[in-house]
This record gives structure tokens, C-alpha cells and sequence, in this order.
């Protein structure tokens, strides 16, 4: 029986010999497209005669059809689990019944690594299924991965060390999900391997919810955003956003408000205006950076769920990141889509992105940050917010945020009812020109058409109302979202 302290670290050549040494450990490994260089690791710790039933590498497409059948895309979820699926049933068919004692799994990849000329689009499906005790029904794991190194072969050593963790850490973390998790990248790196997606299945992780696995992949860095349908499903980004052009809103969504939606829909109706969006698919989301899911330094992961799960009554998408500057949002996006993107924010949001102190670390500072942030087809939708709901945004503050400290001063006086665009708004005088050329060049928009009776919501104001059994909340969200919160009891509601 394998033990290991919890601050052990270990080689890939030692997990793959603690793998080969465990007799009760039986498999095989099918690899395609980066070579057999999980397979590899355990030829070459020593040992792997009591480990590997088989290796093959169905590299060529006719041979690979003959055993696992035709496919429209070879580098899929769907071609994986069809390798997994044959290649775990002819172990069980061959082997299960003279081997009563082991516990027997099986491993593969799909992978397309860097063509030798062209645009690096390396990636890859990986993951096993295995028995956690012999005779046990078997449980499976399938992970989603980018590879960053610059040539094939680097990542296809990678691809064998990831391969590797993948394995010992079925066998040996799968009851500790998030350890197993960080471990993926043991001795590897995120400038190396990007694990954007993960899926555990099976009777070892009945308790496991998947959000909450890949959130994990986004707070500990193994991967910078994660899309949910509104089902609530994990989605692959590249499938998500290819070819489509994206509206997002950037928010806490603690819930979504009335606001939100009012946001959402005014700047659709005049995003999807641009000539560019004719004949496009379009995706709307609603994005929550990794701070925003923080409680004292710590993910809550019950409002977690609590807010993909009401943002799901809208219809929306949801991305969750750790993008807190807007202009590595929009790069994120440019990785799937050469299409539009409109980003709608409200006043307070637009103030923080002409805040120049965030981008101290940019050598080209503010213009840099813009540069990157408007690039290729790149809007912003600002939603006006009135001077009295503005003093009330900065009262949600407490003190505690310093990004905002004065009503920001427009033209035509400061009546409490006065709305704030991004026509009357005045920014910083060193900033006054670059913000008119942003605008005169239409990088910048009013929403217009907004229901400005909606302007005093605040989701702080609809949990003090819930906490205080005060039905008036009810109005202030999504009628789907307001069911959906007192049905599942969210956010503290208690009927």
C-alpha cells in the first residue's frame, strides 16, 4: 500500500516506478498524437512489466479507425472516451476473471501538438479509468489541455509528465480531489500546461460536484477562466466562443438584478447593430473575476453555486476568471473568436478602468492597457448610474476599497437625479483627450434606453432584505431568479 506524507514531493520518474512496484496496478496506455511518452515513464522507471498490459499508439487515422471506429475529430472528448471505453473492456474481457486481485484501469490521449510550420494550437484530451479495489466498478477522470512550450517535442514531454500525474494521482489523491487537482502540474508549470477543463465520473467521486473542480482549476492557476452553460455545465471554451461574437458584463451577481438584465438587453439591442455582427453567432455572458467569489480569503462554495445556479434562470453564460484588469479579458476572448466583443460596465466600472494606478506594471501604462483592451473589434457599453445611486455604490465600499473616493464630477450640476453618461462624465484632466478620442471613435457608448427606475438596486440592499425575511427583494431580481432563490433557498432566504 502506497503512503506518502502530505509535503512529499516527487519526481515523475518516481511516481511512475511507485505505479510500476504496486502490484495490484494493471493497464494499458493508447496514445495519439504526441507520441508514447506517458507509456515512456513507466518503460523507463523500471519495473513496468507488473504495470502495462499493453501500450499502442494508433497514430495513423486508418489504423485508428479500425480499432475504435470512424470520427469527425480526433482530438475530441468524444474520440478519448471511446478509447478509454475500448481498451478498459478488452482488459476486463482478456483478464478479469484470472485476475481477481488487481485493479485494473486504462489510459489515453488524443493530442495535437504544434505543427512544424503555422500557429501554435496545441492541445489535448487525457484520462483514465480505473478500479480504486479490484472487482469495483471503475471511475474515470478526463482533463482538457493547452500546451505553451514552443516546439513538439517539448510538449510532448510534457504531455508524459502530465500523463504521469494524471495516473498516480487517480490512484493515490483521489480522495483528496483538490490535492489531486494541484498535482496535475508537478514538476511541469502553467507556463507549460494549461488544464482548462475537468471532469471526474464514477462511483469514487459520487460527492463530487465538477463546478467546483474546475473552479479549483482557476483559484490555484492551472487555468485563467472556466464558461458554464446556463444549465450549469462545464463548458470548453474553445467550443463555447468559436466563431461567435461575445457580449459580456462584468458583475458580483449576488445575486443578478434586475440591473444586470436591464444592462444585458439595452446594450444587445445595440450591439447586435454593428454591421459586423450580420450573419454572427452570439454569446452573452455574465463574468465573476476569482475575487469576487472570496470571503476573508477563502471560496465560499456554496454561493458559488448559488450564483451560477440563478445566473442559469437568465439564459446567460457565466465566465468565471481571474482577469481583474478588463484588458486581459479581451485577450482572453481574442484566444477563440476573431469576432466583436462588447463589454457593457456601468459608470463606476468605466472609472476604474481610467484609473491609471493599475497599470503601474505596463511599460506603456494606461495607453498600453487600452491599446490591448480595444484591439480588434473591441467595445465598451457604459449603463449611466445618477449621482444620488453613485453615493450609494461608494457606501457598498465600506472603506475598504480606495479604487473610488469622490462623486465623479459631470456637466450640468449635481442633482441627486442627474444621470451619469459617458457623455457628460468628466474624467481627469491628463486623461480628458485620450478619453474623447476613445469616444469621438466610438470605442466607447452610452447605453441608451435604459429603465432608470432601476438604478437604486443594489445587491446589497436584496440580502439585507432576504436576511430580514422582507419580501420587497422579490422585485428587484429576475421573476425566474426570485422562484429559483426561495425554491433552493439561496443566498440565506428562508421561507
Amino acid at each position: 500500500m502506497h503512503e506518502t506524507s502530505k509535503n512529499e514531493f516527487l519526481t515523475t520518474n518516481r511516481k511512475a516506478l511507485t505505479i510500476n512496484l504496486d502490484d495490484s496496478k494493471y493497464g494499458t496506455f493508447a496514445e495519439i498524437g504526441a507520441g508514447q511518452e506517458t507509456a515512456r515513464n513507466f518503460f523507463q522507471a523500471g519495473g513496468a512489466a507488473g504495470t502495462v498490459a499493453k501500450a499502442i499508439s494508433a497514430y495513423d487515422m486508418t489504423f485508428s479507425d479500425e480499432i475504435y471506429g470512424k470520427s469527425k475529430r480526433y482530438v475530441s472528448r468524444e474520440r478519448l472516451l471511446t478509447m478509454l471505453e475500448t481498451e478498459y473492456g478488452l482488459v476486463e474481457q482478456r483478464l478479469g476473471e484470472s485476475n481477481q486481485d488487481r485493479c485494473f484501469f486504462s489510459f489515453a490521449n488524443t493530442v495535437k501538438t504544434k505543427p512544424y510550420r503555422g500557429p501554435n494550437d496545441a492541445h489535448g484530451w487525457i484520462g483514465i479509468r480505473f478500479q480504486s479495489t479490484p472487482n469495483a466498478a471503475p471511475s474515470s477522470i478526463v482533463i482538457h489541455t493547452r500546451m505553451w512550450d514552443d516546439n513538439n517535442l517539448d510538449q510532448q514531454h510534457a504531455i508524459g509528465i502530465l500523463g504521469t500525474n494524471l495516473i498516480y494521482g487517480a490512484f493515490y489523491l483521489r480522495n483528496e480531489p483538490e490535492k489531486m487537482i494541484e498535482s496535475l502540474l508537478d514538476n511541469l508549470g502553467p507556463e507549460r500546461i494549461e488544464i482548462d477543463l475537468i471532469r471526474l465520473d464514477g462511483p469514487e467521486f459520487e460527492s463530487i460536484d465538477n463546478r467546483i473542480m474546475n473552479l479549483h482549476l482557476v483559484r490555484k492557476g492551472l487555468t485563467q477562466a472556466v464558461i458554464f452553460s446556463p444549465e450549469g455545465k462545464v463548458e470548453l471554451a474553445a467550443n463555447a466562443l468559436y466563431k461567435k461574437a461575445v457580449l459580456v458584463e462584468r458583475g458580483s451577481f449576488r445575486p443578478v438584478t434586475k440591473v444586470n438584465i436591464d444592462m444585458l438587453k439595452c446594450s444587445g439591442a445595440q450591439f447586435i447593430q454593428e454591421s459586423a455582427l450580420e450573419g454572427k453567432e452570439l454569446i452573452v455572458m455574465a463574468e465573476i473575476t476569482m475575487n469576487n467569489l472570496q470571503a476573508s480569503g477563502q471560496i465560499d462554495y456554496d454561493d458559488f453555486l448559488a450564483r451560477i445556479d440563478s445566473l442559469g434562470t437568465t439564459g446567460n453564460y457565466t465566465l468565471i476568471s481571474n482577469y481583474f484588469e478588463f484588458y486581459r479579458l479581451s485577450q482572453y476572448f481574442r484566444q477563440y473568436t476573431k469576432e466583436v466583443i462588447g463589454i457593457a460596465m456601468g459608470i463606476n466600472n468605466l472609472l476604474e478602468v481610467f484609473n491609471e494606478k493599475y497599470y503601474a506594471h505596463l511599460p506603456g501604462s494606461i495607453l498600453e492597457s487600452f491599446g490591448r483592451l480595444l484591439r480588434n473589434s473591441v467595445k465598451l457599453y457604459i449603463y449611466p448610474m445618477k449621482q444620488a445611486a453613485y453615493r450609494r455604490y461608494l457606501e457598498t465600499l465600506n472603506g475598504e476599497n480606495d479604487r473610488s473616493n469622490a462623486i465623479p464630477t459631470v456637466s450640468g450640476g449635481i442633482a441627486d437625479d442627474l444621470l451619469i453618461t459617458c457623455e457628460n462624465l468628466k474624467v481627469d484632466d491628463r486623461l480628458v483627450h485620450l478619453y474623447q478620442h476613445l469616444q469621438k471613435n466610438g470605442y466607447i457608448e452610452s447605453i441608451r434606453g435604459i429603465d432608470e427606475s432601476l438604478t437604486e438596486i443594489f445587491s446589497r440592499d436584496i440580502l439585507e432584505k432576504i436576511a430580514q425575511q422582507d419580501s420587497g427583494w422579490e422585485t428587484m431580481v429576475p421573476e425566474k431568479t426570485a422562484s429559483f432563490i426561495k425554491q433552493n433557498q439561496l443566498f440565506g432566504y428562508k421561507g
